[in-house]
């Protein structure tokens, strides 16, 4: 049986590296708005990512102990609620997908209704205005769009 130690997280972590590179080596935009381009910050990150496995593989050891009970399903539940947030993003928007995740998340971190639902709006209205007005990323307004 495969035990969880660092040289497979290290191992995972370059082919993750690999599969990043991949996919962002491709990136170009249609028209020149900065002097880097998109691909840059892909590359940049798989670059980190692979010096960290590397790291990793080459120091071995680090026997890790198994999850405590319901871990394992609180990861999944997380993964599940970052792939629909990325579903979501598009359609609803920035403001109403932001709010949905984070609200549920706190939810999962015992957070009560009321606290992961006043979370949730002041994160995801907070990044809004930082981002789309502040910074000028252009981010979806979705089902919000003629209030903003």
């Amino acid at each position: 049986m495969l035990t969880l130690n660092d040289r497979v997280l290290g191992i995972a972590a370059l082919i993750f590296a690999a599969l990043i590179t991949a996919f962002g080596y491709d990136l170009e935009p249609p028209f020149s708005y900065e002097p880097v381009g998109p691909k840059a910050f892909p590359l940049l990150l798989a670059l980190i990512i692979a010096l960290c496995g590397l790291r990793l593989v080459i120091k071995g050891g680090g026997e890790v102990e198994a999850n405590p009970e319901g871990a394992n399903v609180r990861i999944a539940t997380m993964v599940a609620y970052l792939a629909g947030y990325a579903f979501l993003f598009q359609w609803i928007g920035f403001i109403a997908a932001t709010t949905l995740m984070v609200t549920l998340i706190g939810r999962l971190f015992q957070a009560t209704w009321a606290q992961a639902i006043i979370g949730g709006v002041v994160m995801s209205v907070g990044l809004f205005f930082l981002f789309d007005k502040g910074l000028d990323v252009v981010l979806p307004a979705g089902i919000l769009g003629d209030l903003l």
